[in-house]
């Protein structure tokens, strides 16, 4: 190999040294990549690190996977603040029916696209999820009954439950090491999305819709209509993103993915590409580039360590995934029912919604502050990915405990608020972890393993809710606590597997 031509006597000389982090790339070898591919991919990274660096081409994918992130979000807090409009209009059984039919397209979606990201690339994933979105999001608000509005939003999940695995993989693999914490900050954008939807929400359904006096089934359409422009608007917003992707920025394939094809006359038009994209240049030849070629989901367990992590991983998104939506799909309708107790108006209600949604935003920041935060003191390690997720994991918990304990307005919206926070900040870790902890040859497929297990915890949560709420699925201030109780628990338990997982991140290359 060109290898011993490059680095005579020992792979691992100094300079690998000092690029491996201490004896990263033999960790690595050991778990779930070949000893040709560990050797290319760090001379990529120190392509990244030391000659490309983070530029013009960095910062555009970062807003392009950004708007990824964004859209997931929207769609889903746009659901949120549409449930009780869509039950009051179309008269469903059970209004949760909504969400599980969004689940099954979200377990699905992440599932397909990240397993395609890892079979045929990130490119056709990155490209094909937000329009498949936009597509059926804008369909189902046109949906003249529930049945309709549930086959198409579950259409839209299917399209927007690629978002997440893939555009994390692809952005992480695109950038020096010196800015791996950028990808934690890419969750400012999935709470910009939940805000952009709560704004909207607040315009449209607060202004177009029935009075909540008017029973289920009795409201016409055309008084209603505030639902179907928030949907409209969200389909429309999708749209452009998958415009600005498509038309105009020249998305390039990941160079990881590419030599872990064999491609590496491809991954070397990548690279020299984006260089010139930065205004640089880069020494890394084609010789310096062999093929290899790996299966995907045998790797991620191909060592006990690496066994236990994914596996503790792949948990923890499960338990997250049942909890998170268990109170925030459903938090319209915990802040009507608190508000129906404390007379609040339904544009008090979106407000309030709002109000949260903005809070959202400092905990992404908050966890970019912390994640990297790793120092050597003495036998302890301060910071880094485990510990910051354990702690907003634990919070999100905590304040969802204390939320079953308010008694006024203030107390509801205070700990609603807290617990917004603190939930952006533990995706916004988790986010960055989960890509870093796979190899970029299986990347795709742990992250696709990930999201479909939290998608098939969205799943479980309406279930949740059916079974410890009344048969007619309306909420009362007395009958919230319920599902919020068994999503605090879990938030609990995850936070237990988190201090467990063997496998630290925080200071080091991703392979």
């Amino acid at each position: 190999m060109s290898f011993a031509h490059e680095r005579p006597g020992d792979v691992v000389d100094e300079k690998q040294d000092a690029l491996s982090d201490d004896g990263l790339p033999q960790l690595c070898y050991a778990e779930g990549v070949g000893r040709d591919y560990e050797l290319k991919c760090n001379l990529i990274n120190r392509c990244f690190q030391e000659e490309i660096g983070f530029g013009r081409y960095q910062q555009q994918l970062f807003v392009m996977t950004g708007l990824g992130w964004l859209a997931d979000n929207l769609w889903m807090q746009g659901l949120s603040i549409s449930l009780a409009q869509v039950q009051q209009e179309l008269n469903p059984v059970r209004i949760e029916y909504a969400f599980l039919a969004v689940s099954v397209g979200l377990i699905v979606g992440a599932t397909t696209w990240g397993i395609m990201a890892d079979l045929i690339g990130r490119k056709i994933s990155f490209n094909m999820t937000l329009f498949l979105a936009g597509l059926f999001g804008l369909a189902a608000g046109g949906a003249p009954n529930f049945l309709t509005f549930c086959s198409l939003v579950a259409c839209m999940g299917f399209g927007v439950g690629g978002n997440l695995p893939v555009d994390g993989a692809l952005y992480l693999e695109h950038i020096p090491q010196s800015h791996q914490w950028t990808l934690t900050l890419l969750s400012v954008w999935w709470a910009v999305g939940q805000l952009i939807a709560s704004l909207i929400g607040w315009g449209f359904i607060a202004n177009f819709s029935c009075d909540p006096s008017i029973p289920s089934g009795q409201c016409p359409k055309s008084a209603n209509m505030g639902w179907r422009y928030t949907l409209f608007t969200l389909g429309a917003l999708t749209f452009l993103m998958f415009i600005c992707r498509f038309f105009v920025f020249d998305v390039q394939e990941s160079s990881k993915f590419l030599v872990a094809q064999g491609r590496d006359e491809e991954a070397m038009k990548v690279l020299e590409h984006i260089a010139r994209r930065n205004g640089r240049a880069i020494t890394l030849k084609l010789k310096d580039l062999q093929g290899s070629i790996c299966s995907h989901i045998r790797p991620l367990f191909s060592s006990r360590r690496l066994a236990i992590n994914t596996t503790l991983t792949i948990i923890i998104w499960g338990l997250i995934g049942t909890a998170y939506p268990l109170f925030n799909a459903y938090l319209p309708l915990y802040l009507s029912a608190q508000g129906a107790a404390s007379s609040l108006s339904v544009s008090e209600t979106y407000r309030n919604f709002t109000i949260i949604s903005v809070l959202g935003i400092p905990g992404s920041v908050i966890a970019c502050a912390v994640v990297d935060y790793t120092r050597n003191t003495g036998r302890w390690l301060i910071g880094g990915r485990k510990l910051a997720l354990a702690v907003s994991t634990m919070m999100t918990g905590l304040f969802l405990f204390l939320f079953t304990t308010s008694r006024t307005t203030a107390a509801v919206l205070g700990y609603s608020c807290a617990s917004g926070l603190t939930q952006n900040a533990m995706y916004g870790v988790l986010y960055a972890y989960t890509p870093e902890v796979f190899p970029a040859p299986h990347r795709g497929t742990g992250d696709a393993l990930c999201s479909a297990l939290n998608r098939i915890g969205g799943l479980i949560a309406p279930l949740i809710k059916i079974a410890t709420t009344p048969v007619g699925g309306s909420i009362s201030a007395a009958t919230a606590n319920g599902p919020i109780f068994v999503s605090a628990a879990l938030f609990m338990v995850a936070t237990f597997l988190t201090i467990l997982l063997p496998i630290e991140t925080a200071g080091k290359m991703a392979l």
